[in-house]
Parts: C-alpha cells; structure tokens; sequence
C-alpha cells in the first residue's frame, strides 16, 4: 500500500537566538519534503517566525514537529490541509 503525502504547514517561534541553529539542522535534515520556507526576523519583539511548507507522509510531518519542539526556546504548532 502506497503512503500518502499530505500537505502541511508548520508555524516555528524562535524567541532565543541558541535555538536558531538547531531548528536550521532540522529543517536541512528533512528538506527533501519542504515545498517552501519564509523566515521573518521581528527584531524589535526579539523573536524569529518562521514558516515552512511540506509535502509528507503525517508521520513524516508529525516527527519533524515533535523534533521542533523539543528545541529549547521555540513554540511550533502544525496544520494539515484536508486534501490528500
């Protein structure tokens, strides 16, 4: 039975700079799946946004979503689109 991909959105706060570098590695050991990334530097609130789009397997976007999380210093939530 083939997976399927899903389509996904995860929202990263990073709101202490150590956090920056671990949340890159991340990001480059699953860029295989990532469509697209934005990162936005709100300097004067000291906190990074970053947004990354993929297209995975749910349990692909779910382990890179608990991997996020358990960085020091950042919040990430994930959304899935409904379409498989």
């Amino acid at each position: 039975m083939e997976v399927q991909s899903r389509i996904a959105l995860i929202g990263i706060l990073i709101e202490e700079e150590s956090s920056v570098e671990p949340v890159n590695q991340t990001l480059h050991d699953y860029r295989s799946y990532i469509v697209g990334r934005m990162g936005i530097p709100y300097r004067q609130k000291n906190v990074n946004i970053i947004s990354v789009v993929l297209d995975a397997p749910a349990d692909v976007i779910s382990t890179l979503s608990g991997k996020l999380g358990m960085i020091k210093g950042i919040t990430v939530k994930s959304m899935f689109t409904k379409k498989k």
